[in-house]
């Protein structure tokens, strides 16, 4: 798994009370859902890091 992104480091991971897990909180629809499906991704085109200190450590 070498070079993937992982979901639980993303800012779309979000925690659903009602079902009581994380989900992906990505605003797709139907038509968006079927194609990131249906595609041979590598990484999620949607991933946005949850880490804010990424930018500072790029500028030193």
């Amino acid at each position: 798994m070498a070079g993937q992104i992982s979901c639980d480091y993303c800012n779309n991971l979000v925690y659903d009370e009602e079902m009581e897990e994380y989900v992906c909180d990505v605003n797709m629809d139907e038509d968006d859902y079927a194609r990131f499906c249906a595609s041979e991704y590598k990484n999620c085109p949607y991933y946005q890091s949850n880490d804010e200190y990424k930018i500072v450590r790029h500028q030193m």
